[in-house]
This record gives structure tokens, C-alpha cells and sequence, in this order.
């Protein structure tokens, strides 16, 4: 979940200064696919990951904004068949092993032994999966609108939770597939989103994506168009993992959990998500001592809306902060040991 973030209308104030990046690439990652990868920031920073939401979102320049680009060293990726990534749109090998298996290996191709995570919505499932099958590669973790991948989250939005809620926006989502296959609205979309006629998919794309932009900001508007080639990217992609149960077993990720406790984690989480209600962030901080949830009153689900923008600036800072401390804390020690010789 989580279309590409930047366009509800984010204070940049809050932000930190645009920056170019020092490396772009793209990577063969084998199965037919390659991954546009870019670095910004410090090169000898700390390093950390961004992972974007959908599945099928991508990342945008927006998203390198929430980092010091002096202290930290931010790698993005396009996940595979979205934004830069080639070949677009494309669900063959694509599943969540498949994407923890390219974020390991670009942590090997640049060279880090490991690296901070920072992930919203599916964005924060995939942070959660990688961690938990690679613990010693991971430093900590900063999520935003939890989504755990469940059951009960799929039918919470797709199955008409959300639409008690925006009863004319989801009458409107319901509008073009027939009354007789509306109990199953994922399924419904993916016999059309998967249809041989490319344009039959691209009429279909276009509503998938305005039900979810439409709950992902609490003030914003929902849209009424979009590039042809993201909508159709992001909602096959997305309308594939959702089919699949995101490639997870159910309860995955709360089940394995203790493989990272020991981890720390701050979640950033909008009090009124419409699109991953809280619920999800609470049982996933719920006696992990570790985890710090914070709640952003007044907020829903966007990377982009100005509290929830705001927040995660604060946490990178914080960490920045405890960074620069722990480092003059051991220059200080080596300053004394060599008084002492």
C-alpha cells in the first residue's frame, strides 16, 4: 500500500535541503529484471535504506528529504517491475522473497555490512521481512503506517472497512465490476488488471489507485487521473501481491518478531490511517522493548502529510543526534587513554 509519496501537499519546510545523487545505476538482479538504484547523501555516512510503499509505488526525490545529507549515506531503490525498473509492470519473479533476495544483494554489490531501515506501508512489511531473515544486516528500524500484511487487513480495505467510512468513494470503486463479483473485489481487479487486452488493464488501473490515493491523506483529494504506465505498474503489482497474501504466511511477521527484539525501532504512525489503521502498529510494538510508537494526531496515512513528515524528520534527526554523541563519547575515552600513556 502507499502510492508515490510527495503529491498530498507535504510542508517541505519540515524537510531537509533536495540533494542530487552521487550514484545512480542500474542493477541486474537476474529473472528478466533490473533495479534502478541511486545514492545520496554522505558516502561515508551512516548508512540506510528507504523502502517505498504499493507494492509497485517506487521512490521519489521527495523521500531523500527526510536524512541529513551529511551524516547519512541513503540508498533507494525501484522494487522490481515499478518506477525506474525494468521491465515495468512485470509479476513473473516477483514475490517477497524475490525482493529480500535484491536487497541483500545490493547490500553486498555497495559494499556496507549493514544499514538502517526506513519503510512505510508495504514500504514497513518489507523493512519487517528483510530484518527478520537478515537480523545481523539490519541497525535498527523506522516505519511508518504499519501494514503487516494480514487477512484482516486486506478485507478491512478491499472488503468494505474503509468504505463505512467513504461510502461514495467506495461505491465508486465498486462501479465497474458487476454486483455478482463485488464480494471479492481483489480478485474481481486482477481478472481485468490481468486481462490480454493492455488496454482493458489500463481502464482498470486507474480506479484501483484512486480508492487508495483517495483514504491515503486525511485532507487530500482524491485524484482523477494518473501516468498511464504507474497505474497500470502500481496496481498489477500491487493487485499481485494482495492475490498472493503479499507471499507471506499469515501472522508471519508477528510470529517472527523475536528475531529482531533485540533491535531498535521507532513507528510513526497516523492516528486516523484509513489505509493501515493503527491497530496494526500497536501489536506490532505491543511488549517489544525496543519499539517506540508514536502516534501523530491529526493524520492519516501519507509519507507526505505535514505531521507525519515532520515526525519522521525528528526521529532521523534524533538518531543523527545519538550518533554524534556516541562518537565524541569514544573520542573522548581515546583522548584519555592516551593521557594516561
Amino acid at each position: 500500500m502507499d502510492r508515490l509519496a510527495g503529491q498530498i501537499g507535504a510542508s517541505h519546510g519540515r524537510l531537509h535541503p533536495a540533494t542530487e545523487p552521487f550514484d545512480r545505476r542500474m542493477v541486474d538482479v537476474g529473472d528478466g529484471h533490473s533495479l534502478y538504484v541511486e545514492q545520496c547523501g554522505n558516502p561515508d555516512g551512516r548508512p540506510v535504506l528507504v523502502l517505498h510503499g504499493g507494492p509497485g509505488g517506487g521512490c521519489s526525490p521527495f523521500m531523500r528529504r527526510f536524512f541529513d545529507p551529511d551524516h547519512y549515506r541513503v540508498v533507494l531503490f525501484d522494487q522490481r517491475g515499478c518506477g525506474r525498473s525494468r521491465p515495468t509492470a512485470e509479476v513473473e519473479a516477483n514475490t517477497t522473497a524475490h525482493l529480500i533476495r535484491d536487497i541483500e544483494s545490493l547490500r553486498a554489490l555497495i559494499g556496507l555490512d549493514d544499514w538502517l531501515l526506513f519503510g512505510g506501508s508495504w514500504g514497513a512489511t518489507l523493512a519487517l521481512a528483510y530484518a527478520q531473515a537478515h537480523p545481523a544486516r539490519v541497525t535498527g528500524l523506522i516505519l511508518r503506517g504499519v501494514f503487516l500484511g494480514r487477512r484482516a487487513e486486506l478485507d478491512w480495505f478491499y472488503g468494505g472497512g474503509a468504505g463505512r467510512f467513504f461510502p461514495d468513494l467506495w461505491a465508486r470503486f465498486q462501479e465497474p465490476i458487476p454486483e455478482p463479483e463485488r464480494g471479492d473485489m481483489i480478485a474481481a481487479y486482477h481478472r481485468r488488471l490481468f486481462s490480454d487486452d493492455r488496454g482493458r488493464q489500463g481502464r482498470f488501473a486507474l480506479p484501483w489507485l484512486m480508492w487508495e490515493n483517495a483514504l491515503a491523506g486525511l485532507q487530500s483529494a482524491p485524484v482523477s487521473h494518473a501516468p498511464a504506465d504507474y497505474a497500470r505498474a502500481f496496481a498489477r503489482l500491487e493487485n499481485h501481491y494482495f492475490m498472493n497474501g503479499c507471499f507471506l504466511e499469515e501472522g508471519q511477521l508477528l510470529r517472527d518478531r523475536h528475531r529482531i527484539e533485540h533491535l531498535p525501532a521507532v513507528i510513526v504512525q497516523g492516528r486516523y490511517d484509513m489505509v493501515c489503521p493503527p491497530a496494526s502498529a500497536w501489536e506490532l510494538a505491543e511488549g517489544w522493548n525496543r519499539c517506540e510508537l508514536r502516534f501523530v494526531p491529526a493524520s492519516g496515512h501519507a509519507l507526505s502529510e505535514p505531521r507525519i513528515s515532520a515526525e519522521l524528520v525528528r526521529v532521523t534527526d534524533e538518531i543523527r543526534e545519538r550518533d554524534r554523541a556516541g562518537l565524541l563519547a569514544a573520542e573522548q575515552i581515546r583522548g584519555g587513554d592516551r593521557a594516561a600513556r
